[in-house]
């Protein structure tokens, strides 16, 4: 990669609506139409990372991301916690080692049953991977995979083939690991998780000129220290359709907090479309995961070629 170049992957990470706390696609039926006609709108394309519940229960939308010419990666089989949780979630239970292969292979399965080709790309739910997960992914015959969250980590700053004993380390794994970009250049005031430096979900909760000053800042600490000038972000067809503010369902009511669904809907489309521009005025370069994953294994080489 020339280091001067800039390069955007768009990972829109499909599920049910507000993640994993509620049952609903309202997202996927109606968001996703609004980003497709953006990215035609922009020239650009993105990878879409489906869940397989996603896939059975909405699989004619499955169908027209990936002939929009679109990317259809994995995203789980039900939205769920299938790496190393980084924060606690109510009723969550990490899915044991011996589960994630299995469940990673049907959503594969699921994904190509309604598009006709195999995933190549995938990403954890909330970004919670782990050695485990890219070694199931090697073995499924994943390239890549961009679940790494540089807030939490804060130790790999550009895409890189990752351990197969320690996937946040170097190593030779063939399954290409891309971060997801966060402000390395800040003072964190949040002890330990450091979740402030993230990206998400700047665009809509406070706009889109505070999540191109994140942009600003990464691409001067790349500058500075020599890494590629890699963007890679994560966004949900459900921020791009009114959310509600409190859900009852089953046994129980879910009231998220307000930044999970403040300015859903048009506004952070508005909004979403700002940052493309200005990434668009840099003469960034769109890519989709596998695109990347070919570029790196192309120009950098595997390590272990």
């Amino acid at each position: 990669m020339d280091s001067k170049d800039i390069y955007v992957l768009i990972g829109v990470d499909t599920e049910t609506d507000v993640g994993s706390n509620t049952p609903y696609y309202e997202g996927v039926k109606y968001g996703t139409p609004k980003l497709l006609d953006l990215f035609e709108k922009k020239n650009v394309k993105a990878t879409f990372y489906v869940t397989g519940d996603c896939v059975k229960k909405n699989p004619d939308m499955v169908k027209r991301i990936y002939d929009s010419g679109n990317e259809v990666g994995a995203h789980s089989l039900l939205h769920e916690t299938v790496g190393d949780p980084l924060f606690a979630l109510p009723g969550d239970n990490p899915l044991l080692p011996h589960e994630v292969e299995p469940r990673l292979r049907m959503n594969t399965e699921w994904l190509e049953e309604v598009t006709g080709e195999k995933p190549v790309s995938f990403r954890s739910p909330r970004l919670m991977g782990s050695t485990h997960v890219i070694n199931a992914l090697e073995n499924l015959g994943y390239t890549s995979d961009a679940s790494y969250p540089m807030y939490y980590y804060r130790e790999q700053f550009e895409p890189y083939y990752p351990s197969r004993d320690d996937w946040t380390k170097k190593g030779d794994s063939t399954v290409l690991e891309i971060p997801n970009f966060a402000d390395m250049t800040m003072e964190s005031n949040d002890p330990g998780l450091e979740r402030d430096r993230d990206q998400w979900p700047l665009f809509r909760t406070e706009g889109a000129e505070a999540l191109i000053q994140k942009i600003d800042n990464y691409l001067d600490f790349c500058e500075e220290n020599g890494y590629a000038k890699f963007l890679c972000f994560y966004i949900h067809p459900w921020e791009f359709h009114p959310m509600k503010s409190e859900y009852s369902f089953g046994e129980t009511t879910v009231i998220p907090y307000e930044f999970i669904t403040k300015n859903c809907g048009d506004f952070a489309l508005a909004e979403w479309e700002k940052v493309i521009d200005n990434l668009l005025e840099r003469n960034a370069k769109f890519v989709t995961a596998s695109e990347t994953a070919e570029m790196y294994n192309k120009n950098e080489g595997n390590n272990n070629d």
